[in-house]
């Protein structure tokens, strides 16, 4: 007597939903449904990001009278932006501002951060305290920071000026915010101190995944602590490093709010702690772009979005091209 496919299955097979013989049509089941789910997102993400870069993209090469979208002018915006005076000097300023600021945030963020983490890690009293005090700045609005930065840096009622005076270090004492060659520095070193507390939370976090054999390993070999700190602690931390070297570089040349609240639109004083951030600000919406102001807001901000995605790429590729394993 011959048996059929489905009699020679087993009875647990033939028992499981949209399995081939139990009599039912195969289709889209739940578990393919789920993936609607995400629809909604990314309807709002194409709204919300993509659309207004693509719409900047697409602005940036056409001339604008007012809000007129006029005739396309190729990379006419872009050597507008680089050739026409004295706007080509805000650019190179700008630009110049914040490379420094992005070179001095590293040391601040990164390298501080680094030594502090280590320190913390190998001393276990009052860690979290510590970790704590470092971390209490991110609680805190930049533009709150900024407005309390001012007043500690007054250069008359300031609280820096008037302990440097109480510890007999009075010629230090100056206007930290009104003089062009501190103006800058005492931006960064704010900005320093708000998101100093992120990195070491983020390297005290990838030190303590290290096991600790390798430096019981190394300590039994007869390493100092400086090679314990240069030979292990910085090469097993190199993701750390990457994450937050990027996020220092974007956030560098992102800066808007703080240089706003503590130094103005124009990045005060004679554009002294300007950026680029501002000066798209202003030419967009603070009308230095005069009629042409879409256009030219357009291309900075281009240019501002394509070189910080070849960077942070570049950045990336250069912490990811050697591994290193335990």
């Amino acid at each position: 007597m011959s048996t059929t496919s489905t009699d020679a299955m087993p009875r647990w097979r033939r028992m499981v939903p949209g399995r081939r013989g139990t009599g039912r049509k195969s289709g889209v089941g739940p578990g393919r449904l789920v993936h609607l789910f995400v629809v909604p997102a990314l309807a709002v993400y194409a709204l919300f990001v993509l659309y207004p870069v693509i719409l900047t993209l697409y602005n940036s090469f056409f001339e604008f009278q007012g809000m007129q979208r006029g005739e396309w002018t190729g990379l006419g915006n872009f050597t507008a932006l680089l050739t026409t005076p004295p706007l080509d000097e805000r650019v190179v300023n700008a630009l110049v501002n914040n490379i420094k600021i992005f070179v001095f945030s590293f040391v601040l963020q990164c390298v501080v951060g680094f030594v502090v983490a280590a320190l913390l890690y190998q001393h276990r009293r009052g860690r979290e305290i510590f970790k704590a005090a470092y971390f209490l700045p991110r609680l805190l609005s930049l533009i709150v920071i900024g407005f309390l930065w001012q007043m500690i840096l007054s250069p008359n009622m300031g609280a820096l000026n008037q302990l440097l005076e109480g510890m007999g270090l009075g010629w230090l004492a100056q206007n930290w915010l009104g003089s062009p060659s501190t103006a800058l520095y005492s931006v960064i070193f704010v900005e320093g101190w708000y998101r100093l507390g992120f990195s070491i939370l983020v390297f005290l976090a990838a030190m303590q995944a290290i096991p600790r054999q390798v430096f019981e390993a190394a300590r039994l070999d007869g390493a100092s602590g400086l090679r314990v700190l240069w030979h292990f602690m910085f090469p097993l931390t190199r993701p750390a490093w990457m994450i937050l070297t990027v996020l220092t570089f974007i956030s560098s040349f992102e800066m808007f709010d703080l240089v706003y609240a503590m130094q103005g639109v124009t990045g005060s004083p004679f554009y002294s702690s300007d950026t680029l951030a501002l000066l798209f600000y202003r030419l967009a919406f603070g009308g230095e772009g005069g009629a042409a102001a879409i256009g030219l807001g357009s291309a900075l901000a281009l240019m501002l979005i394509v070189g910080m995605a070849l960077v942070s790429g570049l950045m990336v590729f250069f912490f990811t091209r050697k591994r290193v394993d335990l």
